[in-house]
């Protein structure tokens, strides 16, 4: 099935070369988790802060259960420092 995966800031770095911007729709495996996607582009847990999937926050806790839908947007933002 078929997602759309949104990564910010300094996270960007770990798309694929060929996409344009912090965007890529990408085919995932029915039922996959938010756990399986930050895997496969191993993304650094330290830099996974803010999970987001259609627009709703994704605890922590729920990462490894929290199973994707076709057509969803999954949305993932590095810890943000500033002042």
């Amino acid at each position: 099935m078929k997602i759309t995966f949104k990564l910010f800031a300094s996270l960007t770095d770990y798309l694929p070369a060929e996409r344009r911007g912090n965007v890529v729709d990408i085919e995932v495996a029915d039922n996959a988790t938010v756990q399986q996607i930050i895997d496969r582009y191993q993304l650094p847990a330290r830099m996974v802060h803010l999970v987001v999937i259609n627009g709703v926050y994704v605890e922590p806790a729920d990462r490894l259960t929290r199973t994707l839908n076709a057509g969803d947007a999954l949305a993932i933002w590095p810890p943000i420092a500033g002042g």
